[in-house]
């Protein structure tokens, strides 16, 4: 999980020590929620799963409430957008990207956003960083949401191994 991204930030550092930590996919949401933020420098975070056809927003850290609770169908959101094509998303502007849908952001104060999905070789989850201005979205800013993804990756990639070498209760 210590991959050269995260060997030369201490945040990412950390957070790859408490992904090897995690016990289950709430501990690894908990990490995320908690960490996301400062990591991304972003006025918001959501942790988003993937649920079959549907995208669960299960955890957030934000200014303002973003959609924790809410579901959206997995064809109709960023966070679907990125699971599907298993690439991260960079949108400078919300209101001029077409994949962004209008109607969810009409009462937001979000301008710019990053989604990169996680899990590996199908995506299980979504982590969003949002700002409320319209910011330059550099290569660090998204290399570092792209480590905290690929850790995420890892945990829950490790925490399926384990599950499936448990023995069958009888």
């Amino acid at each position: 999980m210590f991959d050269e991204r995260s060997r030369a930030d201490p945040h990412l550092m950390r957070t790859a020590e408490l992904m090897a930590e995690a016990s289950s996919l709430e501990d690894v949401v908990s990490i995320l929620e908690r960490t996301g933020r400062r990591i991304a420098g972003s006025d918001g975070i959501a942790v988003v799963l993937r649920e079959n056809d549907v995208c669960a927003y299960v955890a957030e850290d934000a200014i303002q409430p973003l959609w924790k609770g809410s579901r959206f169908p997995l064809d109709a959101c960023i966070s679907g957008w990125a699971m599907q094509n298993r690439e991260t998303a960079v949108v400078p502007d919300i209101g001029t990207d077409p994949r962004i849908p209008t109607s969810a952001y009409a009462y937001k104060a979000i301008r710019s956003l990053v989604v990169v999905p996680i899990g590996s070789p199908e995506p299980v989850a979504a982590l969003g960083a949002y700002w409320c201005a319209m910011v330059w979205l550099d290569t660090v800013t998204v290399s570092r949401l792209e480590a905290l993804a690929c850790q995420a990756t890892a945990a829950l990639a490790r925490l399926q191994g384990q599950r499936s070498t448990e023995p069958a209760a009888s």
